[in-house]
């Protein structure tokens, strides 16, 4: 039956090296040569074969030499090396272990005992190579996911959890890619912020907003919102883009609610230590641009459009505790809130006067 597996033979004898090309090669073997330690191990690095046959007395460098250097070569280090040798058996075989031989046959070579060795060592270093490419293989797949790992943690930064998953799975297409949407915009800002900042010391400040900004995060991300941007305590949030949901104004409607009730929580501690800090929220429903904005070194994410320029127009209107929306946001949630009339508002940047309500409650 024929066999698999390149095998090297060294022996500075010419009969010898005969003797083993002959008899491995008519079992299907594929068999290289080398007739001194040196040359052996340039064709080991050049045919990088499965075994050597490796004769121990050889001029110059002694097959004990050429174990040694196989296994001090990393690339080496588990190639099977099978010593040679016509000298007593009882005293080479523990110089050849020590060298670090893999096993020992004497002269004159015994052909059956030759192929059986020469088979379990292929086996071996078969098995061997198998045990390295899966090692490989799970390196390679955990750098991925290491890398995955760290894209939709910073994606998750940006855009909600479960696009950032899509995003890395490579099952949604590019969100930074231009394109028009009907989306739903909600605007918050705060009232007496900037007093609070005037009168209060940085890392104050800076403490205050990272309380709001958490738990304003929370909140967007549990509505399905994308956090478009934020500039100390405003904050825009797009409902139906990157992600297409369901009723995109309604859940701008829970989330603005939730978002008032929470943030009515986080003041009580602020209050006591005398800070009177209120949050306005505006939105609006209509059709937007978005896509990439920026420049080479900093790309993000824009919606553009009239519907932006309304919530943000209605925030500023918002009194503190006040969620200002449009007639057409209205519309879309009237079974859902209870609502006031805001009238007719006169907005900057827009030549009619707006129709808006204001969101008492949830129904």
């Amino acid at each position: 039956m024929n066999q698999t597996g390149k095998v090297l033979v060294v022996d500075d004898t010419p009969h010898n090296v005969k003797l083993l090309v002959d008899l491995l090669t008519a079992k299907g073997y594929q068999l290289s040569t080398a007739t001194s330690g040196p040359e052996a191990l340039e064709r080991i690095a050049q045919v990088q074969p499965d075994i050597v046959l490796l004769d121990v007395v050889m001029p110059g460098m002694t097959g004990y030499d050429v174990c040694r250097k196989v296994r001090e070569n990393p690339q080496t280090a588990a190639l099977p090396v099978v010593l040679v040798t016509s000298l007593d058996p009882a005293q080479e075989k523990i110089k050849g272990l020590e060298a670090g031989a893999d096993d020992f046959l004497s002269k004159p070579i015994n052909q059956a005992e030759l192929l059986a060795r020469v088979r379990t060592l292929l086996r071996v270093k078969s098995l061997y190579d198998e045990v390295q490419q899966l090692n490989r293989d799970l390196n390679e797949k955990a750098s991925r996911l290491a890398a995955d790992l760290t894209r939709m943690s910073q994606l998750k930064r940006f855009f909600p959890p479960q696009l950032a998953e899509l995003i890395v799975a490579g099952d949604v297409e590019d969100p930074l890619k231009t394109h028009r949407r009907e989306v739903t915009v909600a605007f918050l800002d705060l009232r007496g912020f900037t007093a609070f900042a005037d009168a209060s010391e940085p890392e104050e400040v800076i403490s205050f907003l990272g309380d709001y900004h958490r738990e304003m995060g929370k909140l967007i991300h549990e509505h399905a919102g994308t956090l478009e941007q934020f500039a100390g305590d405003s904050l825009m949030v797009i409902f139906n883009d990157p992600i297409v949901i369901e009723d995109p104004a309604a859940c701008a409607i829970r989330m603005a609610v939730a978002m008032r009730e929470r943030f009515t929580q986080m003041m009580l501690p602020w209050k006591k230590r005398g800070h009177d800090i209120g949050l306005g929220i505006g939105i609006a429903h209509g059709y937007a641009t978005i896509g990439k904005i920026g420049f080479a070194d900093r790309i993000g994410y824009g919606v553009i459009g009239r519907v932006t320029n309304l919530a943000a127009r209605l925030c500023s209107e918002a009194k503190e505790g006040q969620i200002l929306v449009s007639q057409p946001v209205f519309a879309l949630v009237e079974d859902l809130v209870e609502a006031e009339d805001a009238g007719q508002l006169t907005l900057k940047g827009f030549a009619r006067p707006v129709s808006a309500c204001s969101v008492v409650k949830l129904k």
